[in-house]
């Protein structure tokens, strides 16, 4: 951080990771920080809000949307450049909880799973998903995005019920997944998986990622470092491959050659860290 950077926290969730960035500020006398928190769910940045109001040392802006957008959101603000932008591409501990979107397979509440409380008409849904696609892509979508090694199994059994009544609910979809998928001595539950790669099919984080990476790249000063937290296979891929390549070009340098993952001290305080990988890498 720099006097008067800007920071984009493109997925601001609980606020935690935006707290560091305002604490340190103050603790390293940073003056005239602003900070841009997006975020698609409006309860998140409701709580986000009313966290951060305390640290009037920095400016700050927030907006409900897709980080997609990041560079219209940017634009809207009269913003040309910004100095930091990082994402954290987990699901926050208040989507898994009780939503009411169907995030969990804990609770019984509708099949929505999008991270827009209010999803327009033609936004898709897990419904659509579960109760439209063919058994072949709905196939495609749990194995690919969810690494479930019995994703045809699954898919049959959803077409086969889905034929007699629809899938609604969260309690249905879990039932016919355990219908063939029994949770036996795992200790994973059976719908973990599924449930993981409708959440990504539905809000399109694979598909978006790259565009993201390409449009923040574009907006970002010369020092400035774009830092990635990701929990997917394909995620960490992705952003593995967009941060090796600008390098190899000469244009960033790579902070992390390696990803950093949490100790064992921080996976006994939050297990989810477990899987989490953090990638950095600064612009030239």
């Amino acid at each position: 951080m720099r006097d008067g950077g800007i920071i984009v926290d493109g997925t601001l969730g609980a606020g935690g990771h935006s707290e560091e960035i305002c604490y340190r500020s103050l603790k390293q006398e940073i003056k005239d920080i602003t900070l841009i928190g997006i975020d698609a769910d409006k309860e998140a940045l409701a709580r986000s809000k009313e966290r951060l109001s305390i640290h009037d040392h920095v400016t700050q802006y927030f907006a409900e949307s897709n980080t997609v957008r990041v560079g219209a959101i940017l634009d809207e603000l009269n913003i040309e450049k910004i100095d930091g932008f990082m994402m954290d591409l987990g699901v926050s501990s208040f989507q898994i909880g009780k939503s009411g979107r169907g995030f969990s397979f804990r609770f019984e509440e509708p099949l929505a799973m999008t991270f827009n409380q209010t999803p327009g008409e033609s936004e898709l849904t897990a419904y659509d998903v579960v109760n439209h696609f063919s058994e072949e892509n709905l196939a495609d979508v749990i194995y690919g995005f969810g690494g479930e090694r019995r994703a045809r199994r699954i898919a049959a059994a959803i077409v086969e019920a889905r034929q007699v009544q629809y899938i609604k609910t969260t309690n249905q979809l879990v039932k016919v997944i355990e219908s063939v998928a029994p949770r036996g001595r795992s200790k994973i539950h059976p719908a973990t998986q599924t449930f993981q790669a409708l959440r990504i099919a539905v809000n399109k984080e694979i598909e978006n990622l790259p565009t993201i990476l390409e449009n923040v790249w574009e907006r970002l000063n010369p020092g400035g470092r774009i830092s990635m937290i990701s929990f997917h296979s394909l995620e960490d891929k992705i952003v593995k491959n967009f941060f090796r390549d600008k390098a190899k070009a000469g244009e960033g340098i790579l902070i992390t050659k390696k990803p950093m993952i949490a100790s064992d001290e921080e996976v006994s305080r939050n297990a989810r860290s477990r899987s989490a990988k953090l990638r950095v890498v600064e612009k030239i």
